[in-house]
């Protein structure tokens, strides 16, 4: 988990002008053409790129063997811009790529202009470096909504050009969404007038309207991203900056990204159907007051170095500096995921990790790693974060199942045993045997394993009806993430789950 830079509200600057309001996906022009969607011309012979690029995107050359004709997003992304399958097309990004320019913390403020980006179905976008990433600024959004079998692709040059492979990771940037959502990051400063900045960009976010929405997100891939910009200063293949829950966010897939797969910094934003496979540092990071929820959700880690210190869950709060008493604590809501470790050869972060006070509820979990791994299965890393299990007005963790070589981070084990068991607590075990299994027509590959359809051991445990633990759940009778092999909800539109399910 890194540190977020801090600043005053009063240091917000961009003030061009522009509507209050939050337009829908359609409305308005991108400059003066008809909303950058444009046409194909003559609709090229397969296997030839297309003659030219729509209205607002530069014609940047070709790609993939002189098969796809690129067209390159302006960096600056004011009005209606669209994303059209076009033949022969591919779009890709340069640099920091804004939607907008930050509104600030007020919904009703004139401050800043508002971008709206849509992409279709079915539509790729790439990137070639670290610096390349996607910013949708406070009070814009971002509208791509693929299909079960026709997802939304956000990847690389490389990839594009075939030259990846399974251990490839952190050829671009990643995606980040700033949100006017409350945050922790001010410290004593009260979260809801409270701005900061984003890890890996300096964009603002935060600010006092928790349904703050930042568009859709639906069956979308984001593969070969994230990129260390300074010593703990990395882009993540998806950032969530104060992001509110009108925000919709399911069926994202972060596929061998260099640092974390998604992180979350504050804002109340709601995750469903969520696949994190081949990340080299964290799954799912949270951090700086994320009080959201997250349901169905599948964690495969890379095989790690001799100094990995991922985890597959990854939480922190307000920051350690802030007393106790004071922060404004991370209250994740997590339900059915099924986190599959590795062979961690030191006793560093483990597969579920809680640090800085964070207050979650983890229900109808199950969580696994090789018998060899000296890391364990579950750490409470501090007295703050014990004092918010043991503090909690309501049970903290039902129907957790955990099957490691070591149960507990030997580094905190006395204190991650005692929160484990805790009386408030029920349905747990921290000591079962997996029989998890892999998809029917996958095998284990080098860098993942790809387990995790409950077997007999988990499907033994008594599930939590999860929507009586938060309206935005779908009601559970399991626990982990996939029901069994005829729940399939992962397939068609991921990538990398399954042998010969290339990236």
């Amino acid at each position: 988990m890194k540190s977020l830079l801090v600043v005053a509200a009063s240091a917000l600057a961009l003030a061009a002008c522009g509507s209050a309001e939050v337009a829908s996906p359609g409305e308005g022009d991108f400059g003066g053409g008809g909303g950058g969607g444009g046409g194909d011309p003559t609709t090229p012979t397969p296997g030839t790129p297309a003659a030219d690029c729509p209205t607002g995107l530069a014609n940047v050359g070709t790609i993939a063997n002189n098969t796809l004709r690129v067209c390159q997003l302006p960096q600056q992304i004011i009005g209606n811009l669209t994303l059209a399958v076009r033949a022969g097309t591919i779009y890709s990004i340069t640099g920091r790529t804004e939607v907008g320019t930050d509104r600030g913390v007020d919904p009703a403020s004139t401050t800043g202009s508002q971008g709206i980006l849509t992409i279709e179905p079915g539509v790729r976008v790439f990137a070639s470096g670290g610096g390349d990433y996607l910013l949708v600024n406070r009070g814009s959004q971002l509208f791509a909504e693929g299909t079960a079998t026709n997802p939304i692709i956000f990847t690389s040059r490389q990839n594009v050009e075939g030259s990846t492979t399974e251990g490839s990771q952190g050829q671009w940037g990643g995606i980040v969404l700033a949100g006017r959502a409350p945050q922790a990051n001010c410290q004593l400063t009260a979260p809801v007038t409270c701005t900061g900045q984003v890890e890996g960009t300096n964009a603002f976010y935060g600010g006092n309207t928790p349904a703050d929405n930042s568009g859709r997100l639906r069956y979308v891939q984001i593969k070969y991203s994230g990129f260390e910009i300074s010593t703990g200063n990395e882009l993540q293949a998806l950032t969530l900056a104060g992001v509110g829950s009108g925000t919709v966010i399911d069926h994202v897939q972060s596929y061998n990204s260099s640092d974390d797969g998604i992180e979350i910094f504050g804002g109340n934003a709601n995750l469903k159907y969520i696949v994190i496979n081949g990340a080299d540092d964290d799954g799912l990071d949270t951090d700086t007051g994320w009080r959201g929820g997250a349901q169905f959700g599948i964690v495969t880690q890379r095989a790690p170095n001799s100094t990995s210190r991922s985890a597959g869950f990854e939480f922190s709060s307000a920051p350690a500096s802030t007393p106790y008493a004071s922060r404004y604590l991370s209250q994740p809501k997590i339900a059915n995921w099924t986190l599959v470790g590795r062979n961690a050869p030191i006793d560093a972060h483990t597969v579920m990790h809680f640090d800085t006070g964070t207050q979650p509820t983890l229900v109808n979990i199950v969580a696994t790693s090789t018998a060899g791994s000296a890391a364990g299965c579950f750490d409470i890393a501090d007295t703050d974060t014990q004092t918010s299990f043991d503090g909690g007005s309501t049970p903290t963790i039902r129907s957790v199942y955990m099957s490691c070589g070591i149960s507990y981070r030997p580094a905190n084990a006395a204190r991650s045993q005692a929160v484990f068991t805790n009386a408030r607590n029920t349905n747990v075990t921290a000591m079962g045997t997996s029989t998890l299994t892999a998809p029917a027509s996958g095998t284990t590959i080098t860098n993942q394993n790809l387990a995790f359809i409950n077997g007999a051991n988990e499907n033994a445990v008594t599930p939590v009806d999860a929507k009586t633990v938060y309206s935005f759940f779908d009601t559970t009778t399991y626990i982990g993430a996939v029901q069994n092999a005829t729940d399939t909800w992962w397939q068609g539109w991921t990538c990398g789950l399954t042998s010969g399910s290339t990236c």
